[in-house]
């Protein structure tokens, strides 16, 4: 491994082999590939298809299936809600009854557990009861955290037209969009 000092990153090359190396000459058999030293390190080599490949092609096509939200501002949210999409609200049944967005269906992501909070176990078959997977869902809560991770969740276990509300409830407070009591 040849370590070399690019601007502000340490960078090693590796070397992939061609699983075929009778038709290569020499120094053809050995194709150099750069990348961090990080990276490298923890690399380990796998076969796929004709050539050998690092683990970085496999956590590439896992991060892949894992789905992350898309998150809107709240004035957008608006827009799609008036669009028809459906609002989940993610906060506690104390926080929602101090005021949401119309039309908000209240399922808390999280309960309060003494100073802290603990995950509703039953989220995921409570949602089942007012949404179907294919329906367009904006997820809120108070300030965005719960509601990134509910809307993950959700993607998770199939549920494909998922928005998270950046910001939560206190950004669409603060900027003056209807609520409810």
């Amino acid at each position: 491994m040849s370590l070399a000092s690019s601007s502000s990153s340490i960078v090693s090359s590796t070397f992939l082999l061609h699983p075929d190396n009778t038709n290569l000459p020499p120094r053809g058999r050995l194709l150099p590939i750069t990348g961090s030293l990080q990276r490298r390190q923890r690399d380990t080599t796998i076969g796929h298809k004709n050539w050998s490949t690092s683990r970085n092609a496999v956590l590439r096509e896992e991060m892949e299936a894992v789905a992350v939200p898309t998150s809107v501002p709240v004035r957008v949210a608006l827009e799609l809600l008036q669009a028809g999409q459906r609002y989940l609200d993610v906060r506690t049944p104390e926080e929602f009854s101090a005021g949401h967005a119309p039309g908000a269906i209240n399922i808390p992501y999280m309960y309060r557990v003494g100073s802290g909070m603990t995950r509703n176990p039953h989220f995921l078959a409570e949602v089942a009861v007012y949404f179907r997977k294919e329906d367009e869902i904006l997820v809120g809560c108070l300030s965005g955290k719960r509601s990134l991770m509910a809307a993950a969740d959700l993607l998770a276990s199939g549920y494909g037209n998922v928005t998270d509300i950046a910001g939560g409830y206190e950004a669409w407070s603060r900027n003056g969009l209807p609520m409810e009591l």
